[in-house]
């Protein structure tokens, strides 16, 4: 019988939440010994819409999608610190696109057992914890999905 979990994907995006997702994540592919991919999406989907709405200038879109990519590339290596701290390898993948369907699009190519997201930031009402795009992914999905409420992830981590 093939393991439930042999692939995990977690969706990266520097904020708290996705933080300890990713912490998350590094803990449950190393107990499971599960191949681990880190994905980090910079909404170009947004910033075009902020272009079409006048929100935005062209030349502002572009400059803000570069620092998205410099922001995406500092919590992707990050994310290879948090696994290699714990003898983990994990790819990271850098996408341009709409959140959800670039996290639902790498999860069917690398094909995944389990999405990680984060779910749980300090201070946020209950109805703002789940984003639109969360929402997408658990819909469209064809694996399930998780959400890391675990407020005691860092000890965790840390006795691993």
């Amino acid at each position: 019988m093939k393991p439930l979990i042999q692939n995990i994907l977690v969706a990266v995006s520097g904020s708290d939440a996705s933080i300890n997702a990713a912490k998350y994540a590094v803990v449950l592919a190393r107990q499971y010994r599960c191949n681990l991919t880190a994905v980090y999406v910079i909404d170009t989907a947004t910033l075009r819409q902020l272009v079409i709405t006048n929100i935005f200038l062209e030349d502002e879109s572009e400059d803000y999608e570069k620092s998205l990519e410099e922001n995406g590339e500092r919590y992707l290596n990050y994310m290879k610190d948090l696994a290699s701290r714990k003898n983990l390898k994990v790819e990271t993948v850098l996408r341009k696109g709409a959140v959800f369907s670039e996290i639902l699009r790498e999860a069917d190519e690398k094909k995944v057992d389990l999405i990680i997201l984060g779910g749980w930031e300090k201070g946020r009402k209950d109805r703002d914890i789940i984003s639109d795009s969360h929402r997408e992914i658990f819909i469209n999905a064809k694996c399930s999905v998780l959400i890391v409420k675990e407020r005691e992830i860092e000890k965790i981590f840390n006795q691993l």
